[in-house]
């Protein structure tokens, strides 16, 4: 017999009926935060960023592909890593369903990482995406919008900034928590390795001829974006979880 509580139809409507007011208002809060978040200032971008996809060499300008608005997810692949992050790759899983509504609504997307794109054409075509996705080595992108650190910027006393906070990095291996010492090997590094770079999203526009940065979010930020959150969110056991599950859906 069940553990969790039981009761009638009428019982089971009424919970709801409370549940469902409390949903609402948390539509409404997120429209609110939403209207918070457009309206953050825009900063200026005048610096020359240079990438390489499947296009060849490439400016921040040619990854909007004539829209006005892109956002871009920052993938972790570093140069060294042999595999680009299990985590980051179940957020990918959602992007071959959606990138191309976002290009037909003005807003143009790309996954973006440090690893040259010979790496990450090679993984792409591994999972089966087809996303773009643009490679950032050897430019300070990565650097510039804090999801990456050089080797003395992880050792640096006091840490590094990394969503909106200075906080430590764990550079060495044996005393990395097990689940950043298993993802890193699941990428063909160690955790000093795999730790410098970080997750994270980012938007920018051009308007009136000018290129803007809008918008960036990081760690539990992007849940939002992990298509089996929302899901599992709303299935009988929730999230159900201790120590990382999820793998490269090409490794259940």
């Amino acid at each position: 017999m069940t553990k969790h509580s039981t009761g009638t139809r009428e019982e089971w409507l009424k919970a709801r009926l409370d549940l469902l007011k409390a949903e609402k208002a948390l539509t409404h809060q997120s429209d609110t935060v939403a209207e918070q978040r457009r309206a953050l200032p825009w900063v200026r971008i005048d610096k020359d960023y240079r990438f390489e996809n499947a296009e060849g060499a490439v400016g921040l300008r040619d990854l909007f592909k004539g829209r006005s608005q892109l956002v871009v997810y920052h993938f972790m692949f570093g140069p060294d890593y042999k595999a680009g992050c299990p985590s980051c790759s179940s957020i990918a899983d959602g992007f071959n369903g959606i990138f191309m509504h976002l290009q037909n609504h003005d807003v143009a997307f790309s996954a973006v990482s440090r690893a040259s794109y010979a790496k990450l054409a090679a993984y792409q075509k591994r999972l089966g995406w087809v996303f773009p996705w643009a490679s950032s080595y050897g430019g300070d992108f990565n650097f510039d919008f804090n999801v990456s650190l050089t080797e003395a910027q992880q050792q640096r006393e006091g840490g590094f900034e990394y969503n909106y906070q200075l906080r430590g990095h764990p550079v060495q291996q044996a005393d990395a928590p097990a689940p950043v010492r298993k993802f890193a090997a699941d990428c063909g590094t160690d955790a000093p390795t795999y730790t410098r770079d970080l997750p994270g999203m980012s938007a920018f526009a051009i308007q009136d001829g000018a290129l803007y940065h809008t918008y960036s979010t990081y760690a539990r930020g992007l849940d939002a974006l992990w298509g089996m959150y929302p899901w599992l969110d709303r299935a009988p056991l929730g999230r159900n979880e201790g120590a990382p599950w999820w793998k490269r859906h090409d490794e259940y």
